[in-house]
């Protein structure tokens, strides 16, 4: 039978006796493996097949830069015997894949060793929880780890996970640069432990995902306050789904309009805004240093008088805005009028408007026909949609 690795070593190991095995004739395990992977029939590849999988996997001519874990057994078990193959990928796509804190420290093993090649790691909507996060956090504080896009998203994290990856991102060594933790409970608490991170002079994240964390006001005021640090490097953030209210928007805009401060793309979907939070974002379009070309203010309260005051941040020339995403604003004809006509009187950077999901009515159907440019969506609850550019396409 297959040996139960213990240790990642272990699965070397058993490449090696597979290799043995296989100059002796004895083939038999692999020959059936290889039946399964054949047929495509590899929900029959169980956890024991793992080892013959990867030495399969590892003589075959396949790209190995990207392993699937869920191409595979989806366990703790699997995983750890298919370390070899693991080790030589680029991306590990380990998400959905019935793990627990157990893999953590196998995975961890794998981003110490010299060389590392992972640059992407995916262990999304697993069951690895705070405990899982401090045994993987031993590799990404290791020189050799190469860690450039880590996924987090599900894993029921609190924020005890926040203060495990604080030191990663002020780490000399590390090339994390884009993290996602949505999804998690991680609060204001954690918001304020990783915005210790973000303000760290060595942290080189440029992308952070926190949508579904349980964020509130008190949330958004530290996470404002690592915008305008002078060591932010910050690009993309996503707080959708979250609860900031129109006052968590007001202390957040004022680390957007900080001189320091880099983002350009904000996602505040379905965080419960109103008309406050227009007229704080108007400011920020406005104002001389915002760095701002993507914003997602979808499925929001914000009405024809939130659009009003934000037209009014667009009609600025300083406004360098290019995608805005508006869809389920309960925006009526009076609102789109406004950003249409403000639109038109500012249209140089715009690229992509989305009003999907609202009531815009058939004149401003005509003003974009008329004179907007560049790729435009909207509709009346999604039952429209027309595409601005050398053509036009409408569909009904």
């Amino acid at each position: 039978g297959d040996p139960s690795p213990e240790s990642p070593d272990e699965g070397n190991r058993c490449i090696n006796l597979f290799h043995c095995l296989n100059e002796l004739g004895d083939q038999s395990l692999v020959e059936q493996v290889q039946m399964y992977l054949s047929s495509g029939d590899v929900n029959k590849i169980l956890p024991a097949h793992c080892s013959a999988l990867a030495f399969l996997l590892l003589v075959s001519e396949e790209n190995l830069d990207v392993f699937d874990l869920k191409k595979f057994c989806r366990s703790d078990e699997a995983l750890q015997r298919l370390v070899p193959v693991f080790k030589a990928a680029k991306t590990a796509l380990l998400s959905d894949g019935d793990l627990t804190d157990k893999c953590c420290e196998c995975i961890s093993s794998v981003l110490e060793v010299e060389p590392s090649c992972l640059e992407e790691l995916d262990l999304s909507r697993n069951e690895l929880q705070d405990s899982g996060i401090e045994k993987l956090s031993v590799g990404l504080k290791s020189p050799s780890c190469k860690i450039q896009r880590l996924r987090l998203s599900g894993c029921n994290l609190s924020e005890r996970s926040c203060e495990t990856l604080v030191p990663i991102l002020g780490s000399e060594s590390s090339s994390l640069r884009d993290l996602d933790l949505s999804n998690n409970d991680l609060q204001d608490s954690g918001m304020k432990l990783l915005s210790a991170g973000l303000e760290s002079p060595r942290c080189g994240l440029e992308t952070l995902r926190l949508s579904g964390c349980m964020v509130t006001e008190e949330g958004c005021a530290s996470l404002a306050s690592a915008l305008s640090s002078t060591h932010s490097h910050l690009r993309r953030l996503d707080l959708s789904y979250n609860r900031p209210g129109d006052s968590g928007v007001e202390r957040l805009s004022a680390g957007l309009k900080a001189p320091r401060c880099k983002l350009n793309t904000l996602r505040l979907s379905g965080c419960n805004l109103s008309e406050r939070s227009c007229e704080a974002l108007a400011s920020v379009l406005s104002s001389l240093s915002c760095s701002l070309t993507d914003l997602d203010l979808s499925n929001n309260d914000l009405q024809d008088s939130g659009m009003k005051l934000l037209s009014a941040g667009l009609k600025s020339p300083r406004c360098r805005l290019e995608t805005l995403r508006l869809s389920g604003c309960l925006v009526t004809e009076e609102g789109c009028a406004a950003l249409v006509s403000a639109l038109r009187s500012n249209p140089s950077h715009l690229k992509e408007l989305d009003l999907s999901y609202n009531h815009p009515g058939a004149l401003v159907e005509k003003q974009l026909l008329a004179g907007l440019k560049d790729i435009v969506r909207y509709g009346q609850w999604g039952s429209v949609s027309v595409t601005v550019g050398s053509q036009w396409k409408k569909d009904l």
